[in-house]
């Protein structure tokens, strides 16, 4: 068994959390504190409940109607071990996302060897930290003007982000 994944909770079908039909997996534990976050009961790294991530995609699997499955938070980047064993069960069967208060560029300079094999699984990033005064209820897939929807595929190919123009 691998490495155990600290979460919040899951939603098992969700319309909201990316496109199309999808899985979400709220990660516990976040080390940004952005004021008014949407899931502020994410930050404690203590809380929530470790489950396998065999387990997990079990669950997922079982729902042949998902499309995809988002990491969110908390932080996804701080268990990108354990994410990147979710998503390597279920490589080629889920269009894999993540929210993540860090920008794609911070987590490119983060030490951890995980996050960057976690970025090469993704196929979609919204990134950086939810910012109130930036708050739009019609921003599709996050929640502040600031934090950007990123082809994680052809950033990762350029060296910098690029964005999925149909989210911008």
């Amino acid at each position: 068994m691998g490495k155990m994944l600290r979460v919040a909770g899951t939603i098992g079908e969700s319309i909201v959390d990316g496109p199309g039909f999808r899985y979400v997996i709220f990660t516990q534990g976040c080390p940004h504190g952005c004021p008014n976050c949407h899931n502020p009961e994410t930050h404690d790294f203590s809380g929530g409940q470790l489950i396998a991530p065999e387990t997990l995609v079990q669950d997922i699997l079982k729902n042949p109607m998902l499309s995809g499955v988002t990491f969110s938070g908390g932080e996804p980047f701080c268990q990108a071990e354990a994410l990147c064993a979710v998503a390597d069960g279920l490589q080629g069967k889920k269009h894999l996302m993540a929210y993540s208060g860090y920008t794609f560029e911070q987590l490119l300079a983060l030490p951890d060897p995980w996050v960057r094999k976690l970025l090469r699984k993704l196929t979609m990033l919204v990134d950086g930290p939810f910012l109130e005064a930036q708050k739009g209820l019609e921003l599709r897939f996050r929640g502040s003007a600031n934090q950007r929807v990123l082809n994680v595929p052809a950033s990762l190919a350029e060296g910098q982000a690029v964005w999925f123009e149909e989210y911008r």
